[in-house]
């Protein structure tokens, strides 16, 4: 009878402590859920800003590459002027 009631006592003990393991694993899987998506989220603005920063860089060297282009036309187009002067 002795045994029967201390292992009817072990198994609620056990059953209740089931409960609140479940909670806790639920908390610590919202917890974790929380900070993967703030990480993924800080690394997407990050690349976000870094390829912003990129996309600057090319249209500044684009422009500097046309200006250059439209400087070396104009003297070809002057030699030519002269060259055809003569």
């Amino acid at each position: 009878m002795k045994k029967l009631i201390l292992s009817l006592a072990f198994v609620a003990v056990l059953v209740s402590c089931q409960d609140k393991t479940k909670e806790k694993l639920d908390e610590v899987k919202d917890a974790v859920t929380e900070e993967v998506t703030a990480t993924i989220d800080t690394a997407k603005a990050k690349a976000e800003a870094e390829l912003d920063t990129l996309k600057e860089k090319t249209n500044a060297k684009i422009d500097t590459v046309k200006l250059k282009s439209a400087q070396k036309m104009e003297e070809a187009a002057k030699k030519l002027k002269e060259s055809v002067k003569k």
